[in-house]
């Protein structure tokens, strides 16, 4: 009981290490006391950390890395430190990451990135001998010269390349008689011309003074990287590394640059020689363009997997060593959602949400790549034995794109993240200013320029307690899906997910190399899984399925998607033919521990264990509200802990052939904790659903306007943006109601229910603070401040930036309809 309070405490106020950690953009003339303020600023939301990100917008008088913009890191640096705020540094100006704003290339022409250039001269089918010029610019290097019989555009033939002897300005070739269209190829190791965006006006994509970006394949240009960045960087900060500094943040760095000349491969010195070690012949360079049959796949992996793991030897290990040398931290991500291979370096794994890839609408929660990514850096966190993973969320996710992001959307996404396990949230962003252009540079503002920051401490109680849940603790699923290291299978995640199945992705390297097999079960860093699924086994490799045989022998499962289209391996596994009776099959082989009723595709549960204690993190990601029970195959006594407001209470909880079964209500937007302390009995109640409300009054009309543009009395509620001259405003609207009320009806469980509302808003009841609520449903509990006769409604409204910013007519105030009821 006492390690149960304890927990609850701990859970009530976390520490701070788990506070949020946005992104900060230095985007604008600095001085010393603006940032002084807004750290301040932050820390009164309870925001106790910050990634300082130089970010376009920066004036030229102060380049990055100059004395002039250290000094300013340095004192934002020493407030964070007397405040006991953490801070991670971010190794770019602006991104992606590698180039130092362009300083590597600057240093070294030869350090520009590079890439595989092809140039194809037809020879036709006429006959004779074709004359093929081989120009060699300056800074590029001759890779390969073939000859290649085509039979299509797109194809080639894989029997009839012929690699062809250069050297000079030309190579001549002869096609074989009457064997049909022949082409040369010629292979060119070139500069890509490739940039990053830059942290001063005129450096942005497509701008003639666009940073150059560096070869991130060439540890020379890695080397120069780190010495004129994380070098700086300690020679400034020295003492504050591995206290306030805890980490350096890498930004998906590209190997081409953006904006890089079309039609490259990734490249530079040494990578035909190390293909070549890897088991690939020069003759196989054509298939990363044109087809040459079955083998042209397996060839492309072959080049993919040699490029990942020179960038991961290069580049990440690089700067993880460095930064393990100096007592921090590597952060950050790869630029593929699902690139799961290269996270295998970081301390601090992570991935991004943003561009709205991931949202509440039209499936995207559950299709496609992008929506592994939360599991991506957490599920690389655990078998990895990582306390930490991150994610950059809520970049330009806005509905209807600029400042369109509500506080709805960014409650569902931390949802979203926080039951897949991430558990470093680093908003993208806070924004140093919002003057002029600055504030459509990627936005909204997630923070101090928004209309929620009145209000922020709310978001960082609610992160700081589900970061800390998801901390040092391991989710307890059986299950785990079999992955690659750039391949994170969603199909046949989408029904595990609708199901309540839970599972975490496993690497086919860490499945060869760091797993233990014992009587059917694989074991990994504490984690267990007696099935394992499999959606393309023909990603899988031969010396994989050896390895899975000895498990299945052992009596472990496999489970294959077996739609048709490949022959593979037979090892007794079980083949299913259809992703969505993969639960079925797990449920028969007692595959989980608990089950939800009435079955609903809107519900996450994540299962958890936390010293001792089990944590049932319950998402509802849906629209609508969700009444259930939830079963579960062991004892113990519940709680219901609700991590938006740090309140507790006893579970409704009742017991049937040795299952728990506990009472389930969720509104929309809502996560729910379950807390089972298997330490104490439960206190069996009577089980009874919540029953549907009873309406007392209609409340929609009789609204009058208090204080905005237009005051007045309202003959209906509407949105403002129908107001006159009120189609573009952002801003607050108050609204007051007279209500009058009997004693008989003042009893406990009287709600107010606003309806539809655009979209934050506050309640005062007789002058009384209701507090404040961010999204629907807007339903306030009324019971202790109603009073018999006449009672004062006053409603304080305010609504998107979009409308002032971006000119938009987003629906916007209380739409309605009002309703005063009692619970039944």
């Amino acid at each position: 009981m006492k390690e149960f309070e304890l927990m609850k405490q701990q859970f009530i106020d976390p520490p701070v290490e788990f506070s949020p950690m946005p992104f900060w953009f230095w985007n604008d003339e600095l001085s010393k006391d603006e940032i002084v303020r807004q750290i301040y600023d932050f820390h009164s939301k309870e925001v106790d950390g910050f990634v300082i990100h130089p970010r376009m917008g920066l004036p030229r008088e102060m380049p990055y890395l100059s004395e002039p913009y250290m000094e300013l890191v340095e004192v934002a640096v020493a407030e964070a430190a007397a405040l006991g705020m953490k801070v991670i540094l971010y190794d770019e100006g602006m991104y992606p990451s590698g180039s130092a704003c362009g300083m590597v290339v600057k240093q070294n022409q030869n350090y520009a990135s590079r890439g595989l250039l092809l140039q194809e001269y037809p020879c036709g089918n006429e006959g004779g001998s074709i004359c093929v010029p081989v120009t060699i610019l300056p800074g590029e290097s001759l890779v390969s010269i073939q000859a290649v019989r085509m039979t299509s555009r797109e194809e080639i033939a894989a029997e009839r390349v012929l690699i062809l002897e250069g050297g000079g300005e030309s190579v001549t070739f002869t096609p074989p008689d009457g064997s049909g269209e022949w082409s040369v190829l010629v292979f060119i190791e070139t500069y890509t011309k490739g940039n990053i965006r830059g942290i001063h006006h005129g450096q942005d994509d497509d701008e003639t003074n666009a940073p150059l970006a560096a070869d991130l394949l060439n540890p020379d240009a890695v080397q120069a990287f780190i010495s004129l960045t994380h070098e700086a960087y300690y020679q400034k900060l020295s003492p504050y590394f591995g206290s306030t500094v805890i980490a350096m943040f890498t930004d998906e760095p590209d190997l081409l640059g953006r904006g890089h000349r079309e039609g490259l491969k990734p490249w530079t010195r040494g990578c035909l020689e190390e293909y070549l070690a890897a088991g690939g012949q020069e003759s196989d360079l054509p298939a990363l363009w044109f087809s040459i049959g079955e083998n042209t796949l397996h060839i492309r992996h072959k080049y993919e997997a040699m490029i990942r793991n020179r960038l991961s030897r290069t580049y990440y290990k690089s700067l993880a060593d460095w930064c393990d040398a100096h007592g921090i931290g590597l952060t950050g991500h790869p630029a593929g959602s699902n690139d799961i291979g290269l996270l295998k370096d970081f301390h601090i794994p992570g991935q991004d949400v943003v561009w709205r890839y991931i949202a509440p609408e039209e499936d995207k929660s559950l299709i496609g790549d992008h929506s592994t990514m939360g599991k991506c850096s957490s599920d690389s966190a655990r078998h990895r034995g990582k306390r930490r993973n991150l994610n950059e969320c809520f970049g330009v996710c806005g509905a209807v794109g600029g400042w369109s992001l509500s506080a709805d959307n960014m409650k569902w996404y931390l949802d979203w993240l926080f039951v897949r396990g991430v558990n470093l949230i680093s908003p993208h962003a806070f924004y140093y200013s919002i003057r002029e252009e600055r504030r459509d540079e990627r936005p909204p503002d997630a923070g101090p320029n928004n209309i929620w920051w009145s209000d922020y401490k709310l978001f960082s109680r609610y992160i700081k307690r589900m970061s800390w849940l998801m901390t040092d603790s391991m989710n307890c699923t059986e299950v785990a899906i079999l992955a690659g290291a750039a391949y994170l299978p969603w199909r046949i995640a989408k029904p595990m997910y609708e199901g309540q199945i839970e599972f975490n992705y496993l690497e086919e390297d860490l499945l060869r190399s760091s797993c233990d097999y014992n009587n059917g079960v694989l074991e990994i860093y504490g984690y267990m899984y007696k099935a394992l699924l499999i959606e393309d086994g023909r990603q899988v490799a031969p010396s994989t399925w050896k390895t899975l045989e000895t498990f299945v022998k052992q009596g472990g499962i496999v489970i294959e998607l077996n739609d048709g289209r490949n022959e593979t391996s037979d090892i007794g596994q079980l083949k299913v033919d259809d992703e969505e009776g993969i639960p079925k099959v797990l449920a028969d082989r007692q595959c989980r521990s608990f089950v939800i009723e009435p079955a609903s595709k809107s519900i996450r549960i994540s299962k958890v264990t936390k010293e001792g204690i089990l944590f049932y993190v319950i998402v509802n990601e849906g629209e609508a509200n969700y009444q259930g029970i939830l079963r579960l195959k062991h004892s113990g006594a519940v709680e219901y802990w609700y991590p938006w407001t740090g309140e507790s209470e006893p579970a409704t909880v009742a017991q049937a052939d040795g299952e728990l079964i506990i009472v389930v209500n969720m509104e929309r937007r809502e996560c729910l904790v379950v807390a089972v302390d298997p330490s104490r009995d439960s206190e069996i109640t009577n089980v009874c659903m919540r029953g549907n409300s009873v309406r007392l009054q209609e409340l929609s009309a009789g609204w009058c306007v208090l204080d905005g543009p237009w005051t007045g009395e309202l003959p209906v509620l509407s949105s403002w943006t129908d107001w006159q001259e009120m189609e573009h405003f952002s801003g607050t609207v108050i609204y007051e109601r007279r209500l009058e009320i009997g004693e008989m009806d003042i009893q406990d469980g009287v709600l107010l229910n606003l309806g539809d509302v655009q979209e934050i808003v506050r309640l005062w009841v007789n002058g009384k603070d209701m507090g404040v609520r961010m999204w629907s449903p807007y339903v306030f509990d009324l019971e202790r401040e109603l009073r018999p006769g006449i009672n004062v409604l006053r409603v304080s409204v305010t609504n998107s930036l979009a409308n002032r910013y971006d000119g938009k007519s987003l629906p916007s105030g209380m739409l309605g309809p009002v309703e005063l009821t009692r619970k039944s």
